[in-house]
């Protein structure tokens, strides 16, 4: 099966703070278990921009092709396959909340959102009812890649999304993409009522990715 849909991650940064995997598993859909990293499970915040969004076989259309998101994500496995789940994803654009929903069965919601810049630091904006986060950020050092078997690269080099469908059913869709090109990050979080984790976060940039994602196929086994 080919790709469904591209599209270019910009500006990027991850936030993460450790969370413990019962707490997490009280939270998951069934089928899905915490995913765990020496025994600890993780939650991040993930605010960037994405352009020349596209589905296969047609050209990026003005109204659909950008938009501002925010996602609070987690990690997960079904049987030997890691991923990730998302508990909530938030964008700018209405249509970009339409298809995450209809086509990707993910928690997609509208929200009042902005970038803007100056020089290298971000000053990031989302705000909806109940769910707002604004930060400033910016890269503090060189481009890497993240080592086999490093915290890094099993936060970040995952390749397939979990979600669940209107009947309830688990379903996986691939994602496909170049190893992340991460730089190390300062971040001022003003306001994150996005989740509930508190203390300072293990923090990473990214400046652009561009993805592929596949449609979701229904779980053989739940």
């Amino acid at each position: 099966m080919p790709w469904l849909i591209t599209e270019t991650w910009r500006d990027l940064l991850f936030a993460h703070w450790p969370v413990p995997a019962g707490e997490l598993r009280r939270r998951l859909p069934a089928g899905l278990e915490p995913d765990t990293y020496h025994g600890q499970g993780w939650i991040s915040v993930v605010p960037f921009r994405m352009t020349g969004i596209r589905r296969r076989g047609f050209p990026p259309l003005p109204l659909l092709s950008s938009s501002l998101e925010i996602n609070v994500r987690t990690y997960v496995t079904v049987g030997d396959c890691p991923g990730v789940f998302f508990f909530s994803l938030d964008a700018a654009n209405p249509a970009a909340v339409v298809v995450g929903r209809r086509w990707y069965h993910l928690p997609y919601f509208r929200a009042q959102m902005s970038l803007d810049r100056d020089g290298e630091t971000i000053r990031y904006s989302s705000r909806r009812a109940g769910a707002v986060f604004q930060a400033r950020y910016r890269p503090t050092g060189d481009v890497f890649h993240a080592a086999q078997g490093s915290l890094e690269h099993w936060l970040v080099e995952r390749y397939c999304l979990y979600a669940v469908d209107p009947r309830g059913r688990l379903r996986r869709g691939k994602v496909r993409h170049a190893p992340w090109p991460l730089q190390p990050a300062w971040a001022e979080i003003e306001v994150n009522t996005m989740t509930e984790v508190r203390g300072d976060p293990l923090l990473h940039f990214a400046r652009e990715l561009e993805v592929w994602i596949w449609d979701l196929e229904p779980l053989a086994v739940q």
